[in-house]
């Protein structure tokens, strides 16, 4: 697979980190943000890879990209070796308290950060660093942890710590609201890019079937957020990150919510440990604990 090994022609660290990164997080442009780099570069190095390799590792269009057989077969092999590295600098390394967790970003937004304060009373002597994670990925290199939704099934996991259950469930503006008491599904939709299935999949959760409506696009979650407490339109939402608007007033659930197969939870990277990921762990579960149940559907 790497050409003429008796001369020892392995292919660029570069290039199989990017090949890496890419085949990982499902495009170059996430990959170019993890490695810190453009994604002309990525996109570079992972064209040298497939020359010096001779297969094609992805196929399709630029906009959806997909892993080629030989693309599958590879790109296993090198996560598990770039993990078992980070993983050898992370206990080798002497850092103190640092403390790096990877956070989807509505979910740092909207829960997290606004807690943090609490944690740095508690543990002053960590020093935790955010890193943004991709909306789909499940691990981060270098990250002692990630923080996200994660499908039930995944709950039983080696590192996988549930530390609040999900709801969904449709919000809006109270004005809104008020404005379509009738059918506050006749109200204006507004979705995130990086939760393209949430009204489908809180419609099945409901047994509701949805009128046909256009939806207005944003970026992240927390953007939507934003844009239904302003009176664009209506959203759903898991209900920890609107939990407060809701318990302030800034937003209403006229429908309440509904329980999915999935929860937040902590992912520990293969080999992380220690006190401070350990504290980290304790305090996530003490805060779900504490975040208020949400207000079930009739």
């Amino acid at each position: 697979m790497f050409g003429n090994l008796t001369t020892g022609a392995l292919p660029s660290l570069n290039a199989l980190r990017a090949f890496e990164a890419m085949a990982r997080t499902g495009r170059a442009t996430l990959a170019a943000q993890e490695l810190h780099v453009t994604h002309s570069a990525v996109s570079r190095q992972v064209k040298a890879l497939e020359a010096h390799l001779g297969v094609q590792l992805f196929s399709g269009p630029k906009h959806r990209l997909e892993l080629t057989e030989a693309g599958r077969r590879l790109a296993p092999a090198l996560t598990a070796a770039f993990d078992q590295i980070a993983t050898a600098v992370r206990q080798t390394q002497v850092r103190g308290e640092d403390l790096l967790v990877a956070v989807n970003a509505s979910v740092s937004v909207k829960w997290l950060i606004p807690r943090l304060a609490g944690f740095r009373a508690a543990h002053p002597e960590i020093n935790l660093q955010l890193a943004e994670l991709p909306s789909h990925a499940t691990s981060y290199r270098g990250a002692e942890a990630v923080v996200r939704i994660v499908p039930s099934g995944r709950l039983n996991e080696a590192g996988v710590t549930a530390f609040m259950p999900s709801h969904l469930g449709l919000v809006m503006a109270p004005a809104l609201a008020e404005r379509f008491a009738g059918d506050p599904l006749k109200a204006p939709r507004l979705a995130a890019q990086t939760h393209p299935q949430g009204w489908a999949i809180w419609a099945a959760l409901a047994g509701l079937e949805l009128p046909a409506s256009p939806e207005q696009p944003f970026a992240h979650l927390h953007f939507a957020i934003d844009a239904a407490i302003a009176g664009l339109g209506s959203a759903v939402m898991p209900w920890p990150l609107v939990a407060d608007y809701v318990r302030n007033g800034r937003l209403v659930a006229p429908l309440g919510f509904r329980r999915t197969e999935s929860a937040f939870a902590m992912l520990a990277a293969p080999g992380a440990g220690g006190r401070a990921l350990e504290a980290f762990r304790e305090w996530l579960m003490a805060e779900g604990a504490k975040t208020a149940p949400a207000p079930l559907s009739p």
